[in-house]
């Protein structure tokens, strides 16, 4: 665990208004068949989060920035936007982990939010509804199954011509974990039912059915841009001493 210091807490402030300021400017897609759930695009630089200030600071950070998205305007505090607030945290969390060397941390990390899934209403019984965790699962099995690969052969990838191939899987991998604990959580009767009002659970697992066909693409397109962000901004920072200076799986 990094010992919080002046420096990191000016750090965490810096990149928590970055992630409001995007929040304000980015455009949002609206889950399907729950227009009030928003899936923030400024999610993506959750990702950088992890790579720049690590696991622990960058999940502060983006603890703190999807805080203030929420409560400030055009957040203002949205119940339906509340049980979402950890999904950007663990992004960070979970590439920072595999960035620094802690991947094992980082695979039980995903690993423990894709089997909570199997446990939820939703789920269940798992032997007549497996199909619903198999929509939601599928493609997070693969960013996990992606963590080992990533970390074992990274320096595979340290040159300046390939190094966005590495940014792009451990984004991938991120917005995964973001977005399987909103799976998770919005699977979770008080909110599913108490926060959205969806009383029928059959309602709910239709809308865990077709999610097969949109969320991967959007996880994509947001590793992406994560990794065109972090390919010039990773050395400019390194150069100026903002990133945390210990060894990565790179080094």
């Amino acid at each position: 665990m990094v010992k919080l210091t002046t420096r990191h807490t000016a750090l965490i402030s810096v990149f928590a208004a970055l992630y409001y300021v995007l929040s304000i400017v980015s455009p949002y897609v609206p889950a399907i068949g729950v227009p009030d759930i928003k899936i923030q695009l400024e999610a993506l630089i959750a990702s950088v989060f992890g790579l720049v200030l690590g696991p622990y600071l960058g999940f502060l950070a983006a603890l703190m920035g999807a805080f203030v998205a929420w409560v400030l305007p055009p957040g203002s505090m949205s119940s339906y936007g509340m049980p979402f607030l950890l999904s950007p945290p663990l992004n960070a969390l979970v590439v920072g982990l595999i960035y620094y060397r802690k991947w094992k941390q980082a695979f039980v990390t995903l690993g423990v939010l894709i089997v909570a899934f199997l446990f939820l209403p939703p789920s269940q019984p798992l032997t007549e509804f497996w199909y619903v965790s198999v929509a939601v699962i599928w493609d997070k099995v693969i960013a996990l199954l992606l963590i080992i690969p990533s970390a074992k052969f990274a320096k595979h990838f340290s040159s300046p011509k390939s190094i966005s191939i590495l940014y792009f899987l451990l984004a991938f991998i991120g917005n995964q974990a973001d977005n399987m604990w909103g799976a998770d959580i919005f699977a979770v009767p008080i909110v599913y039912n108490g926060i959205f009002a969806i009383g029928d659970i059959a309602a709910v697992q239709g809308l865990f059915i077709i999610s097969p066909f949109i969320y991967p693409a959007i996880r994509l397109i947001q590793a992406v841009f994560a990794a065109i962000i972090a390919v010039p901004l990773l050395p400019a920072l390194r150069n100026a001493g903002w990133i945390l200076q210990e060894k990565t799986i790179v080094d």
